[in-house]
């Protein structure tokens, strides 16, 4: 699994540009289908089994996209200035490398009056940055404005922990991959979706829901997790198994899904966390929108360093995250 993982995260595919890791996605999963389609705002969605009597139609969500930038001018000196796509954090960007879609280079720095302030800066924002392609003008600039590019990191494989950028969300297309090779039977009408746009609004998840039409849908996603030397105010850990959604910005879970999730991880000896977050959203927040309303939960995969190009991950947390995705997509679903 960790091949795929690191195939997934070293693609690039912000928001609206997913078709690389689509495909990727494509090719690993597509024997395993029932049906395989792509939707019209370039939705993988992917059904595996028939409904049977006491069955639900399950729809589960994993988004394809990563957070990125796209340029918005380029200079006389070939300087390129951007605007981010989906929630870029500046602290995170200097001396940070992008690689555009064509596969340009580009190196993010901050203007500074003189070097000795780059030690004293205190506040920066995206447009006090600037990317540096190598131009010397705006004619020989390889990029053009609206070209798009994602954060350039390797995947680095440090045993127990992987780190790489894009770990939000392709961990999740990943473990939802290995659950549909690891399924063997099933009472319900399953929908593995790997969406897109989730970064800038939940958009693929809102628009697949409301064609799957399903019972139940459950998402895929990574939870911000504190436990470094000074954090605070967050029980959720690396290595101590997948997080269950309670609630986020964009989501308040049904107790009686949470329950059922509760229940089966229990049965089943799988370690599992409760997250409450204050911020952010994931696409169970999308499906449960649909239509008139779709119950629906999440599933996370603990990640410290969310949106910084180094996010990272416990593989005992990624494994224990599809066990209990195949545990509950396997029974029938039992919410009284």
């Amino acid at each position: 699994m960790k091949e795929l993982i690191k195939k997934l995260v070293e693609a690039s595919g912000p928001s609206g540009f997913e078709g690389t890791v689509r495909n990727l996605i494509r090719d690993e999963i597509s024997s395993f289908a029932d049906e395989l389609r792509v939707d019209s705002l370039g939705n993988l969605i992917v059904r595996k089994g028939t409904r049977a009597e006491g069955g639900k139609r399950i729809m589960m969500a994993g988004h394809m996209d990563e957070i990125g930038v796209m340029v918005t001018h380029i200079d006389e000196n070939g300087y390129v200035r951007f605007t981010n796509i989906g929630g870029v954090n500046p602290l995170t960007c200097v001396g940070g490398r992008v690689r555009f879609l064509d596969g340009t280079v580009g190196v993010i720095m901050v203007e500074l009056k003189d070097f000795a302030e780059f030690f004293n800066i205190k506040k920066f924002t995206l447009q006090d940055m600037y990317i540096d392609v190598g131009a010397t003008s705006r004619e020989d600039c390889p990029v053009k404005v609206g070209y798009v590019a994602a954060f350039d990191r390797p995947f680095e494989d440090l045993g127990n922990r992987l780190v790489s950028k894009a770990m939000d969300d392709r961990i999740a297309t990943a473990v939802l991959a290995q659950a549909l090779k690891d399924l063997k039977s099933t009472p319900n009408e399953l929908y593995f979706v790997f969406t897109t746009q989730e970064e800038v609004g939940l958009r693929g998840a809102t628009t697949s829901a409301y064609g799957i039409d399903p019972d139940i849908g459950i998402a895929v996603d990574v939870t911000p997790v504190l436990d470094t030397p000074s954090g605070k105010f967050n029980d959720v850990k690396l290595g101590k198994g997948p997080a269950l959604k309670v609630m986020d910005r964009s989501l308040v879970v049904d107790p009686r899904i949470l329950d059922w999730t509760v229940r089966t991880a229990e049965k089943q000896g799988i370690p599992y966390q409760y997250e409450v977050i204050s911020a952010g959203g994931t696409d169970a927040g999308g499906i449960n929108l649909t239509r008139a309303g779709v119950p629906s939960t999440c599933i996370s995969v603990p990640t410290r360093y969310v949106h910084s190009p180094s996010e990272m991950v416990d593989y005992k947390d990624v494994l224990n995250a599809v066990k209990l995705v195949v545990a509950l997509i396997s029974q029938p679903v039992m919410l009284d």
